[in-house]
């Protein structure tokens, strides 16, 4: 079997590089292009869907359907209620859907597709409140709609007019007009990090927003020696509860400091390990500590800043237990 030369292998994934990254700039620039065409039609849009006392009701056909979908899913995790209507279902059964006090969103880059139009004579009987997302402001649908939001792009992304064909640009310019509705009206509602985080209880993502620390660490053992206690037995603490470390409390339980197996290591090849030594001789006495209630992600950041594994859970100066990267790891946080 003949191979290619090896000149001609180079030359095919330059230019292999190089139309990808052409794409890159094209889309990029209709992204960019998009900030200029953002006016008052923006905001109103905006105070429409603010103001609605029903939901979004979001609609499209071909690729723009699959935009609307996305558009629609993250409106629902930002706060703003919205559904998917398909442009084809909507006229063989599905317009149902739409209630009185729905705003409707049409997702279109000609703004003339026929199942477009079809649905926009319905929504227009329907009396609803229309946005039309739209690239072509001499469209039916854009004439017919009572806000406008101006998705025009020059051209879509390719390297000549017949590879220029497939939407891409169009898509792009429509998934971030979504976006930027979504986030504007995320700010509005004052939508914080807990009302995500109740949006979004699965995952990593989830996790990040509400997993706490108490929630992690009462899985543990709980090692802890007094001031008093002996080298070996300090060792055998650490080896037996399996976190490589112990704290060290006085008799009421508070915190007075930590070993880890990393310190017994540091003396050994410093000094040795003499018998006679206690837990109070070895002892870090301000080791890092967290909260019970700080959240998961939390201890994870103060790990990281210290350059260390595991932390101290403290309530006050009240030793409670270890949090370390592997719980964090288990978990998903990672």
């Amino acid at each position: 079997m003949n191979q290619m030369p090896q000149d001609k292998i180079m030359n095919r994934a330059k230019n292999i590089i190089g139309i990808g990254k052409h794409i890159v700039r094209m889309e990029a620039a209709a992204v960019a292009a998009l900030e200029q065409l953002m006016d008052d039609q923006f905001e109103k849009a905006v105070e429409m869907i603010f103001s609605c006392k029903g939901r979004v009701v979001i609609s499209g056909i071909g690729k723009s359907a699959i935009i609307a979908q996305k558009i629609v899913a993250t409106l629902n995790s930002t706060g703003t209620p919205a559904i998917f209507l398909h442009a084809a279902d909507a006229i063989h059964g599905d317009l149902g859907m739409v209630q009185e006090q729905d705003v409707v969103i049409l997702v279109s880059k000609s703004g003339e597709s026929p199942e477009i139009k079809m649905l926009l004579s319905f929504i227009r009987g329907f009396g609803n409140p229309l946005i039309a997302m739209v690239g072509n402001l001499q469209s039916v649908l854009a004439r017919q709609s009572d806000v406008v939001l101006n998705t025009t792009i020059d051209q879509e992304a390719g390297t000549s007019s017949m590879n220029s064909l497939a939407p891409t640009c169009s898509t792009t310019v429509q998934l971030v007009m979504g976006d930027a509705l979504a986030i504007t009206l995320m700010e509005m509602r004052g939508f914080s990090s807990d009302d995500f985080a109740r949006f979004h209880p699965g995952g990593t993502l989830g996790k990040k927003l509400y997993l706490r620390v108490q929630e992690v660490y009462i899985h543990n053992e709980q090692p802890q020696v007094t001031p008093e206690t002996a080298l070996r037995e300090v060792i055998i603490e650490i080896t037996s509860r399996r976190l490589g470390a112990t704290a060290v409390t006085d008799e009421e339980g508070r915190l007075l400091g930590i070993i880890t197996d990393g310190d017994l290591r540091r003396l050994l090849e410093k000094e040795g390990l003499h018998p006679g030594l206690k837990a109070k001789d070895i002892m870090t006495t301000k080791p890092k500590t967290v909260e019970p209630e700080a959240l998961a992600i939390e201890a994870l950041d103060l790990m990281r800043v210290h350059d260390i594994t595991r932390l101290v859970v403290t309530s006050g100066n009240q030793y409670l237990g270890f949090i370390d990267l592997n719980n964090l790891i288990r978990e998903g946080i990672i």
